[in-house]
């Protein structure tokens, strides 16, 4: 039996909802940016590139205050999407090393 929920908390959740979509759409979109970066490097040192990571996690957290978002949540949030889009870039930029040795032997 289910609990009844309150009109405002379902119009609320409905809200939430709808920013979940707006955020996967907004990701997806960053995503596919981020392939389009991979296909311009060519090696390890410049898709981790450390320097570029700490300046959007500076960037993340002075927006995140800005919006009244806790910094270190934002921080959290992106080191983990940094980590694994650079796992994404690092695969597609092995695959086409790997295809162009295996092109060029």
């Amino acid at each position: 039996m289910s609990v009844p929920v309150d009109p405002r908390i379902a119009e609320l959740r409905g809200r939430i909802d709808a920013l979940d979509e707006q955020l996967i759409a907004v990701l997806a979109e960053r995503v596919g940016v981020v392939r389009e970066v991979a296909r311009h490097k060519t090696d390890e040192a410049a898709v981790r590139a450390p320097d570029r990571v700490e300046q959007v996690v500076a960037k993340v957290r002075a927006l995140a205050e800005a919006h009244g978002l806790p910094p270190e949540l934002v921080e959290k949030v992106y080191r983990l999407l940094i980590a694994e889009l650079t796992a994404l870039e690092l695969a597609s930029v092995e695959r086409r090393l790997a295809d162009g040795a295996g092109a060029a032997g």
